[in-house]
């Protein structure tokens, strides 16, 4: 089968700056390239050729880094590449319509990382368009499944969850002879001998939570004094810029009890080596995690975890077998607390990583991720080759209908004017019937659908003849209507947002207080005023989805730091009390920022202030 995988527009493939999409494709391909021609279609990067072909697997690059931007290169590409059987794109509902307009036969299945579902993501009619086209939806998590259903629910039929895997001979158990000779060596390096090392591995952002897990080692170390905290990562992927926030957490990395090393970024085929050097590792996760990588890889590392309950993460968790779950994730408390127990317990320690790896060699190495692919591939691949979709029917035309009550999808194909009748629910599940319109011109009436017919929903099929007429009348005067796009703003790519923002800790929903340092003599002059506060708001990355936590800084001469305490309890689902604490929280944080300006010697941060919403045309492929 010829099958065109498109990426997303952020990072390339292979994945040379790291991510985990591009890291979940490259550890995919090389087993579905062994039955199947597989073409990658991805951004281009400075360190990769724009055509190339590996290991018979060809590769095209095209410009990225903005979704209109790639949208137009995967259109354009399609213009002169439209012999593809399955077209796989990964985490972007918002290339299925484009794509489907440029290859009408092809079958398409969406492979979901992140919820790019929401209407902040994508026009909820343009969302219900891309689920209507695609064959299938798989998502890396249930909880992705979950939250497309909850604003598509017509998806659930077509949504598979497939976890992502780890490479089993990369990530070594820190017990093997191979992993004893890297442990010594970065141990050796970095003069952890002896010490029980704690790893963080992630962006340095405040929705990771390395700062609450920073905070939490001033309360272990008061039993634990013997140990060392690794914040492995950067601002974004091979950026170690300065964000106000990394500085943040430097600021109380240097005030810890206990050594606090920050790597920054490390390249994806040496992150294995810092697993490797570990005792326990910790996903201190803020937001809506929708199942971070980093617990495979540490599971087969053989590390005891601790994550957080937010999003995904707890469903790779067996609790007290191969980690824990934090259920109060911005309380340092909790995270020491867990640690201790972990670090009291040698033997639970390593029950609990030889576990793990147990759990890693049987669900999550790359072999069943690609036997579970390929199983939904194979579906395709016989549909195709029956000329029938993954739901198909008998011809409710001919009369052959089922006995009881069915679901019929019913859709027209853009290309050769057909119309297809699907059955998707009950005894019937499997046949389609594609009518040429030709052959029911004669029948139908010429009367608009109503919005339920236009969703392609027809809820009862009956025996006699009048009702199949009714079918193909209802089919007919589908043909040809698309829905319309309203224009309302909406919210680009939000992993772009936290990828350009420079004041993480420090940001605020309507307005940004910018703090502008001065030559080397000079204090601050000025801090600008800004409106409402907002702790944790949500904004999330499109392969990361990021939320970050937000502090209000009003300033005057005497850089003067207040907060508001306008929070919204049920929204942020914390008690009064917990509110009250975060509030010092972010004047801490704001107050360690200040100081740091003031006291630094002149020099100066890039800063930017993008805007983050925009106003989109109508996509081309929608008919107003």
């Amino acid at each position: 089968m010829r099958v065109l995988i498109i990426c997303t527009e952020k990072l390339p493939v292979p994945p040379v700056r790291g991510g985990a999409i591009q890291t979940y494709i490259a550890g995919a391909v090389p087993f579905l390239s062994k039955n199947h021609e597989i073409t990658i279609l991805g951004r281009n990067d400075e360190s990769l050729p724009d055509k190339e072909t590996r290991d018979g697997i060809d590769y095209v690059r095209i410009p990225g880094g903005l979704l209109e931007t790639y949208r137009q290169g995967v259109v354009d590409y399609l213009k002169s590449n439209s012999k593809f059987d399955l077209i796989h794109i990964f985490n972007r509902p918002r290339l299925v319509a484009p794509v489907r307009e440029c290859v009408p036969n092809a079958r398409i299945i969406l492979s979901m990382h992140n919820d790019m579902f929401k209407p902040q993501k994508i026009d909820p009619e343009e969302g219900a368009l891309a689920i209507k086209e695609v064959d299938k939806i798989i998502t890396i998590s249930n909880y992705i499944g979950q939250e497309i259903t909850r604003i598509f629910p017509q998806a659930e039929s077509k949504l598979q969850t497939i976890y992502s895997g780890v490479d089993l001979e990369q990530f070594v158990p820190i017990y093997s002879s191979k992993a004893e000779k890297i442990r010594k060596k970065i141990r050796k390096e970095y003069k952890l001998k002896g010490k029980k090392v704690i790893l963080f591995a992630g962006r340095l952002s405040a929705n990771k939570g390395a700062d609450v897990l920073v905070k939490a080692m001033n309360i272990l170390a008061k039993k634990h004094s013997n140990i060392a905290l690794v914040l492995m990562g950067s601002k974004w992927f091979s950026d170690n810029g300065t964000t106000d926030y990394i500085a943040f957490v430097r600021t109380l990395a240097a005030r810890s009890p206990v050594p606090v090393i920050t790597t920054g970024f490390i390249a994806p085929d040496k992150i294995q080596e810092w697993f490797a050097a570990a005792d326990i590792f910790v996903c201190p996760s803020q937001w809506q995690e929708p199942l971070a990588r980093v617990h495979y890889e540490a599971m087969a590392a053989g590390l005891p975890i601790i994550t957080t309950a937010r999003g995904g993460n707890p469903e790779v968790i067996e609790v007290n077998r191969n980690g824990l779950i934090v259920e109060k994730p911005r309380d340092p408390q909790q995270f020491a607390d867990y640690l201790s127990d972990l670090l009291s317990n040698p033997e639970k320690c390593k029950e609990m990583g030889e576990y793990g790896r147990k759990l890693a060699e049987e669900k999550y190495s790359w072999n069943r991720v690609v036997t579970d692919i390929l199983g939904v591939w194979s579906e395709v691949e016989t549909g195709i080759s029956s000329n029938r979709t993954l739901d198909y029917i008998e011809n409710p035309i001919n009369g052959k209908v089922q006995q009881e009550k069915e679901k019929v999808d019913v859709r027209p194909n853009l290309e050769k004017k057909r119309l297809v009748v699907r059955i998707t629910k009950g005894k019937g599940k499997g046949k389609v019937i594609e009518i040429e319109k030709e052959e029911i011109q004669k029948n139908v009436k010429k009367e608009e659908l109503k919005e339920a017919q236009l969703e392609g929903k027809i809820n009862k099929v009956g025996e006699r003849a009048e009702e199949e007429e009714r079918v193909v009348e209802e089919l007919q005067t589908v043909e040809g209507i698309e829905p319309d796009v309203d224009e309302d703003p909406v919210v680009d790519e939000t992993d772009e947002m936290v990828r350009t923002t420079e004041t993480e800790e420090a940001q605020k929903q309507e307005g940004v207080a910018i703090i502008k340092e001065t030559q080397m003599t000079e204090k601050i002059e000025e801090v600008a005023e800004a409106s409402e506060t907002k702790v944790l708001e949500g904004l999330e990355e499109v392969y990361g989805n990021e939320g970050v936590e937000t502090g209000e800084v009003v300033n005057t001469q005497e850089v003067e730091v207040t907060e508001k305490t306008n929070l919204v309890e049920e929204k942020l689902g914390a008690t009064v009390n917990e509110l009250i604490t975060e509030l010092e929280r972010i004047k801490e944080i704001n107050q360690l920022i200040i100081n740091q300006l003031i006291n630094e010697s002149g020099e100066k941060r890039d800063r930017e202030n993008d805007d983050y919403s925009y106003s989109p045309p109508a996509p081309p492929w929608i008919v107003k």
